[in-house]
């Protein structure tokens, strides 16, 4: 997982950054019943409304790679597609926040 941030033409670090880019090779759904393509589309728009909410605290130094998020909460097998996007979604956001452990 990857985070870059690009702050325009002029590099001032003091600015918020234009764009952050947040690449994900993989995200495996084990043990749930749902299309993933519906828990790809839901995670990608809450993650989206969630970093242009709060940013990513951990790329305020600039570009970043993450090998692996760990020590996120569990979540329910019964979930909606929808709800579970969003909910992994919120974790990737709270790993992403310095919450739980980040593998580099």
């Amino acid at each position: 997982m990857g985070v870059n941030l690009s702050r325009g033409p002029s590099r001032d670090v003091s600015r918020e950054p234009s764009a952050i880019r947040v690449e994900i090779g993989e995200l495996v759904l084990d043990g749930f019943r749902v299309d993933p393509e519906r828990v790809s589309a839901a995670f990608e728009t809450e993650l989206t409304r969630l970093v242009r909410l709060h940013g990513v605290p951990l790329a305020a130094d600039g570009p970043f790679a993450v090998d692996a998020l760990s020590g996120l909460p569990p979540l329910p097998a019964g979930l909606s597609a929808r709800r579970l996007g969003q909910e992994l979604a919120r974790a990737v956001h709270e790993g992403l926040s310095g919450h739980g452990e980040v593998g580099r």
